[in-house]
């Protein structure tokens, strides 16, 4: 199959290994796979500036033919002259011109950005939570989009610009060197004198920009988070104290914004100084040439053409370098923020995990969050397949912590856990999740359809299984009766960011039909039914009842009149399991747990009590 030229670079190919942390290894991890269609845009570009300069040559045959006819003849005896002449300005050059341009906006512009951007955003998807924990949404998302845009600029202006005016340039030289050497010294003498004035000034902008970058990072970042917790903003009456926190981020950007301005405006100065300087210096230098009769007129002309285009080419260039310097410091401020080395990642080797029975073994772990409390202390537990077991403690007691650990959101300290004989730390994580179903009860919805927040469970389910697990989460009745501002009616409708169009029980009852319909051999149900109201809870706890059949289920509550049907109940406190029975075997034993049952209020956990 003849392959496309669009199609040179596959825009969503991965990468091979981790990110370098430094630029130049950077940028080629990012392209690689690219290079064949960064070479033939990086030729033709090249090619596209010597013919630029050949304009100037053929523009001096015309004078000098022009001087050499008389008025009347000059078209009747330079007919072919004239005739090439219209051909190149015609035909070629604005043929080579628009297969440069073609390639550079096609088939390297919009690819290259698409493939450094999967390939970021991939990486970053398989950092560990707490990377996400540490830093702003919206901020690592302005980065990984910042980081691309910054790249692809860095890579179509070096084709587009550089390679092209280096091309120019060296074909100048040349052209000149055909009028007079010394004029073509000249412009060599200018040019190593313009080099000095980028480098004085490159490394600065390329600094300043850097510092611009992140600090228009921190200000997105600033002000997602606000709009993100919008409704907890006005809640409290903190619109001013959010005002304030942006304007501190907003004044910091000024404050690069104008650091970087200075240095862009005394550069702009001494680029036009020396780009005044060159026209000056080759159109009198020719001009002296013909006053000894050295050189012809149109060695005049094609002198002044070239010396007009490449002052107005340095503008353009000095300014493209500008903007690669910023673009390069861009690059390096999501380098350093999305290029860490991951904290949880597969073992060479690791395969998937394969669930049979679904026995859960803890086996002496420690995890403690590098803190001195909190998380679990040689902690042991054997959870046998198909049993259901109830979590229960005092908040920070370990509970969460622990079902961490199973999911692999943290590595352990020390000791191990095993599903079905398989240390989990061998296993894909992947595999380790897919096999377990999990219902928090801060429920994640996304600002998709119901329909796809469902199907989430199961991507491939069909609309028969996504309306059976909704009805069994008792969800199908409020979904056919939702539209969203759009005019998206029952399933189609959208929820909004986080689901804020629901309410706590719906977006619970939405999260339900998604564990339901991943039907995964282990659930964890983490709060499952908090947010619902007594006679909601009760029309599903039946429902609950039969999507535990035949699974491992480790249930965490406050409300412990849901765990009354547990086959055991294991109560935590201080990272470690200090009880562990039935429900009546826990009362009769009159303990830390009898005393929680004894403190409920309106079948909840009194935490603070507890505590």
């Amino acid at each position: 199959m003849k392959m496309k030229i669009a199609n040179l670079i596959d825009p969503f190919a991965p990468a091979d290994g981790d990110p370098p942390q430094r630029l130049l290894p950077f940028f080629s991890w990012a392209l690689k796979g690219c290079g064949f269609a960064l070479a033939l845009a990086a030729f033709l570009s090249m090619i596209a500036g010597v013919v630029e300069v050949l304009a100037a040559l053929v523009l001096g045959w015309v004078v000098d033919a022009a001087l050499s006819s008389t008025p009347s003849a000059v078209f009747s005896d330079q007919i072919g002259l004239m005739i090439g002449c219209l051909l190149f300005f015609l035909i070629l050059r604005p043929g080579l011109f628009g297969i440069s341009s073609y390639m550079q906006s096609i088939v390297i512009g919009p690819n290259i950005f698409n493939i450094s951007l999967s390939r970021l955003h991939r990486y970053t998807l398989g950092q560990a939570v707490t990377f996400f924990d540490n830093d702003f949404a919206g901020r690592i998302s302005q980065k990984e989009m910042q980081t691309s845009r910054a790249l692809t600029d860095v890579v179509v202006e070096m084709i587009h610009t550089v390679i092209f005016a280096a091309a120019s340039f060296v074909g100048a030289v040349m052209l000149l060197g055909t009028v007079d050497w010394r004029i073509a010294a000249g412009l060599v003498l200018w040019m190593v004198g313009y080099i000095f004035l980028i480098r004085h000034f490159m490394p600065r902008i390329r600094k300043f920009s850097q510092a611009r970058a992140g600090a228009r990072a921190m200000v997105t970042g600033q002000v997602v988070d606000t709009i993100t917790n919008i409704k907890t903003v006005k809640l409290f009456a903190h619109a001013d104290f959010e005002d304030r926190a942006a304007l501190g981020a907003m004044n910091k950007f000024l404050g690069t914004s104008l650091d970087f301005g200075r240095v862009s405006v005394a550069f702009r100065f001494w680029l036009m100084t020396i780009a005044g300087l060159l026209p000056v210096l080759l159109v009198g230098g020719a001009l002296w040439y013909w006053s000894l009769g050295l050189v012809t007129a149109g060695d005049i002309a094609a002198t002044g053409a070239v010396s007009l285009r490449l002052a107005q080419m340095t503008g353009w260039v000095s300014f493209t370098l500008m903007a690669l310097y910023a673009n390069m410091g861009e690059v390096e401020d999501g380098m350093r923020t999305l290029t860490p080395r991951q904290q949880l990642r597969d073992i060479e080797g690791a395969q998937d995990l394969l669930v049979s029975d679904g026995a859960i073994n803890f086996d002496d772990i420690r995890f403690t969050y590098g803190r001195e409390t909190g998380g679990v202390e040689q902690l042991t537990l054997d959870i046998k397949p198909g049993e259901k077991l109830g979590i229960v403690g005092a908040s920070g007691a370990g509970k969460s912590s622990l079902v961490s650990l199973l999911l692999r959101l943290y590595n352990l300290e020390e000791g191990r856990i095993l599903i079905d004989g398989q240390n989990i730390a061998n296993v894909t994580q992947e595999s380790l999740r897919r096999q377990i179903g999990m219902v928090t009860q801060e429920t994640a919805m996304f600002n998709r359809s119901a329909f796809d927040n469902i199907r989430y469970g199961k991507p491939d389910a069909t609309e028969d299984e996504v309306i059976a697990a909704a009805t069994k989460a008792e969800a199908h009745e409020f979904i056919k009766d939702m539209q969203d501002h759009t005019g998206r009616k029952g399933y189609a409708a959208h929820l909004g960011e986080r689901g804020v169009k629901l309410s706590g029980g719906q977006r619970q009852r939405i999260a339900l039909a998604r564990a339901i319909l991943k039907d995964a051999p282990i659930l964890i149900l983490d709060e499952a039914t908090s947010a619902l109201d007594s006679e909601v809870e009760a029309a599903i706890q039946s429902a609950l009842s039969r999507v535990m059949e035949g699974k491992t289920v480790l249930a965490i509550a406050h409300r412990l009149s849901t765990l009354t049907e547990m086959d055991r109940i294991a109560v935590m406190d201080a990272g470690r399991i200090v009880e562990m029975g039935t429900h009546e075997a826990l009362l009769a034993k009159n303990g830390l747990y009898a005393r929680y049952w004894q403190r409920q209020s309106g079948g909840f956990l009194d935490m603070e009590a507890a505590e």
